[in-house]
């Protein structure tokens, strides 16, 4: 196996994670990627910042286009809207050096991720709106994601 232990470690979670923590696996580390984004960009380190932002938009556009409209319904499509936007943003930001701008749609992914977390893991007493199998209705999920 290729890689540090702490790699090895995040390989395996995300080949093991149910459809649910893998959408949030992906708002963590693109949050993460966005963040780092701005970080980069003000040190002027230009070619990591260039991948950080690739790697959040990587990422943005799995979470768009594993959407399920069939079963997501109003929800994957308002969810369809706002990643195209957060795409939109993070590339205009990108070409017009606006550094905060990838802040910005952290802090609206950390929302989103807070809202999936309440929903997805809420206490026992309220019943789960997913069907047992552990899947989403709003995401088809493949296998093989990779988040570096």
């Amino acid at each position: 196996m290729h890689g540090t232990g702490c790699q090895v470690y995040q390989r395996s979670q995300i080949l093991t994670a149910d459809p649910k923590r893998l959408v949030l696996l992906c708002y963590e580390e693109a949050i993460k990627s966005l963040i780092q984004a701005s970080a980069k960009y003000q040190s002027k380190n230009y070619e990591a910042k260039g991948r950080a932002v690739q790697q959040a938009l990587d990422l943005l556009n799995y979470l768009r286009e594993t959407l399920n409209f069939e079963k997501g319904g109003d929800v994957a499509r308002h969810l369809d809207r706002l990643y195209g936007f957060m795409i939109g943003y993070v590339l205009k930001c990108d070409q017009s050096k606006n550094g905060q701008g990838f802040t910005e749609v952290a802090k609206m992914l950390e929302q989103l991720k807070t809202a999936w977390e309440e929903a997805l893991y809420r206490k026992a007493e309220r019943p789960s709106p997913f069907p047992k199998e552990g899947t989403s209705p709003f995401y088809t999920l493949s296998e093989g994601v990779r988040i570096e």
